[in-house]
C-alpha cells in the first residue's frame, strides 16, 4: 500500500440549542450497548507467527505456496467454505506472479445455517510479502525480503480469530465473509524509475474485476480491509479514500472503537489518501469499503511506521495491545449490527 499525502456563536440561545444538540449526538454514539464477546489478542498474535514462521510470504516462493495452505485450513477449521482465485498476474517488472485469492465464505452465508442474515459483510487483508525492504534505514537491505509480521500477516491473523470467533459465538444477526488478497505488495520499490500506481494490489484488482459477474446474492452490505494493523504504537486514522467512497463504513468503524473503549487507538482525524486494496474494491467492484491502516504523522521514516518496508517488519515490533484494539473494534462493530 502506498500513500500520496496529499464555532460561531450568535446568542446564547443559538449556542445553547447548539450544545445540545452536539451533546445529544454524542450521547447516541456513545449508547452502543458494549459487546461481552473478548477478542483474543494472544490468539491472533499466534496466527501472525506461524505465517511468519514460513518465512517472508513473497510471490512465486515456497513460503507463499506453504502459507496459503496454511490459512485455507484455518479457515476451514472454523467453519468456512473456502475457495481459491488463481491467476497469473504480470508485476512492474514483467515478472509473472502466480496469485492465489483466498476466499473463505461464512456458514451462514453458504447456507449452512438455520438463519439466513439479510446483511453480508466483507472483511479483507493482503497475505504477501513485500520481496524487497526498500524503505529500510541501510540501503544493503534493499533488496532483502521482508517478514512481514505487520505488513500483511497481523490483518490475516486478525481475520482468522474472528472466524474463530464467529464459529463459537453465532449469535451474529450478519453473515460475514473474508477474503486474503494476493499480489498487493509487488509495486514498484523505491529504487526504480519507473512509476506506476497500478502496480499494487493486483491481487484485489484481479477480485474486483471479476466480482460483478457473480450472482447478485454474493452482493456485500460494505467491506473493510485491514491492513498493517499490529504494529507497535499504532494509530488509525480515517483514511482519504475511505472517507470519499464509505464515510458511512468509517463511522461504523469509529463508532465501535469509542463503545469498546479502543477510542484512543482510532483518532477521529483524517490521515491522508492511501493506494491500497480497498480502492478497486471500492471503485471496481462498487463495495463501499473502508481501510483499517496505521498512520504515524510524526515518523520522519515513514507515515506507514518506522518498520515499513523494512527487515524491521517482525515478530518483535508486533504489540497485541494494538492487535486487541482492532480485533475487539471489529468484533463490537460485527455484534452490534
Amino acid at each position: 500500500m502506498r500513500k500520496h499525502l496529499l464555532l460561531f456563536f450568535f446568542s446564547f440561545i443559538v449556542t445553547s440549542i447548539f450544545v445540545a444538540c452536539s451533546t445529544t449526538k454524542k450521547g447516541q454514539q456513545n449508547s452502543q450497548p458494549v459487546v461481552g464477546i473478548e477478542f483474543n489478542a494472544d490468539s491472533a498474535y499466534a496466527f501472525c507467527a506461524a505465517q511468519c514462521s514460513f518465512g517472508p510470504r513473497i510471490m512465486n516462493s515456497q513460503a507463499h505456496e506453504q502459507c496459503a495452505q496454511w490459512i485455507q485450513s484455518r479457515f476451514r477449521q472454523y467453519g468456512c467454505q473456502v475457495s481459491l482465485q488463481q491467476a497469473d498476474l504480470r508485476g512492474y517488472d514483467g515478472t509473472i506472479l502466480h496469485s492465489t485469492n483466498i476466499i473463505a465464505i461464512s456458514p451462514a452465508a453458504a447456507g449452512d445455517s438455520v438463519r439466513q442474515p439479510a446483511l453480508r459483510i466483507l472483511l479483507c487483508a493482503h497475505w504477501d510479502s513485500r520481496p524487497w525492504a526498500d524503505n529500510d534505514p541501510d540501503s544493503v537491505n534493499w533488496h532483502t525480503p521482508v517478514m512481514a509480521a505487520n505488513d500483511g500477516a497481523s490483518g490475516v491473523a486478525v481475520m482468522l480469530e474472528l472466524a474463530r470467533l464467529l464459529q463459537q459465538h453465532d449469535s451474529a444477526r450478519v453473515a460475514v465473509d473474508f477474503v486474503c488478497f494476493d499480489a498487493e505488495d509487488w509495486g514498484v520499490p523505491q529504487w526504480s524509475d519507473q512509476i506506476d500506481a497500478d502496480s499494487w494490489a493486483l491481487g484485489a484488482q484481479h477480485w474486483a474485476s471479476s466480482y460483478k459477474t457473480k450472482d447478485a446474492s454474493a452482493d456485500y452490505h460494505y467491506a473493510i480491509l485491514l491492513d498493517m494493523v499490529g504494529g507497535q504504537g499504532a494509530r488509525f486514522y480515517q483514511e482519504g479514500y475511505s472517507l470519499q467512497h464509505a464515510k458511512s463504513v468509517v463511522d461504523k468503524i469509529w463508532q465501535a472503537a469509542a463503545a469498546a473503549g479502543y477510542g484512543s487507538f482510532f483518532p477521529n482525524k483524517e490521515g491522508g489518501y492511501v493506494t491500497d486494496d480497498h480502492v478497486p474494491v471500492n471503485e471496481k467492484a462498487g463495495i463501499p469499503c473502508a481501510d483499517i491502516i496505521n498512520h504515524y504523522p510524526d515518523c520522519p521514516q515513514s507515515s506507514f511506521g518506522p518498520t515499513w518496508h523494512t527487515v524491521n517488519d517482525d515478530m518483535q515490533h508486533i504489540d497485541k495491545n494494538t492487535l486487541k484494539a482492532v480485533g475487539q473494534t471489529l468484533v463490537q462493530l460485527i455484534y452490534s449490527e
